[in-house]
């Protein structure tokens, strides 16, 4: 039986949320001179308290502590009526890897894009996070779609 639940974030999670974030951003290369504006940040966490805005954030909380998150947000598509769910970030402490953290916070992704009628979650993850992909491997189907980017 796990020891954390998940559940949504709370404004009083900002100080405990903000190393989790920090540290997904360094897994990703997006810190020291290449780290994300703090307005960007900032904006950010007000997105996940704005009623008019579609991005939502989960955390995974043992004992009151946070040791995970999730942020995902709905869009249209043209190839759905109902909104698809986006999961855009996915993280977990160090401590708390290998714990069926990560596995936990998609599963509850996925339960509220049920709820909210959307037919499909999806995500990416960089090529090299090979113990990322183990677990994703298990969860879900690769679609075979590159990601494509060209930054203006």
């Amino acid at each position: 039986m796990a020891s954390f639940t998940i559940r949504p974030l709370a404004r009083a999670d900002h100080a405990q949320w903000l190393p989790l974030w920090d540290g997904y951003n360094a897994f990703y290369g997006r810190s020291g001179a290449t780290a994300l504006d703090s307005a960007v940040t900032a904006m950010t966490w007000s997105r996940f308290f704005d009623a008019y805005e579609p991005m939502h954030a989960l955390v995974a909380d043992e004992a009151g502590r946070l040791i995970g998150l999730t942020h995902y947000l709905f869009h249209r598509s043209t190839t759905a009526i109902e909104p698809i769910c986006y999961l855009q970030d996915l993280f977990t402490g160090e401590a708390a890897r290998g714990r069926g953290v990560g596995g936990a916070l998609i599963q509850a992704v996925c339960e509220q894009a049920r709820l909210a009628g959307s037919p499909r979650v999806y995500w990416q993850t960089h090529e090299t996070n090979s113990t990322a992909r183990r677990l994703y491997d298990q969860v879900a189907e690769r679609s075979g779609f590159l990601v494509y980017r060209k930054m203006l």
